[in-house]
């Protein structure tokens, strides 16, 4: 993942649902990338994040896992579909001033800062991972 070295509506009519909220360990599920397990366990180990999103790139996309109390049920669709909505507009954007159609730049790295916490958006081709945290701290 992106974010290994880099370590904030209303949901209605989202495409984005709650999948899974805990690791992945059905048996009918395939096991995720050792790069996701990685990630997951520096994340959590930090003691700044407050939580972080994996959330599926296909349509509906939905959320494969989720750490954090900010990121539980309603609230962490919100923050999908908040996450979703801002990716798109800002891709949006990178194409509109693109000079070659079809040709634009695209996203590797997000780092939104607000008063009290920075979200950090790494999207890959199959997974969007997003990471709120305290940079207080």
């Amino acid at each position: 993942m992106a974010l290994n070295a880099a370590l904030s509506s209303s949901t209605a009519g989202s495409p984005f649902s709650l999948s899974r909220t805990a690791p992945l360990s059905t048996s009918n599920a395939t096991p995720p990338p050792p790069e996701l397990e990685q990630t997951h366990s520096l994340l959590s180990g930090n003691r700044s994040v407050l939580g972080y999103l994996l959330i599926s790139r296909g349509h509906p996309a939905s959320i494969i896992r989720h750490s954090g109390v900010v990121f539980e049920g309603e609230q962490g669709r919100k923050y999908a579909t908040a996450i979703g909505k801002i990716l798109d507009g800002v891709q949006g954007a990178l194409e509109e001033i693109s000079d070659e159609p079809n040709e634009g730049d695209e996203i590797r790295f997000m780092r939104i800062r607000t008063k009290r916490h920075e979200i950090m958006i790494s999207p890959d081709r199959r997974y969007l991972l997003a990471v709120l945290h305290d940079p207080t701290t």
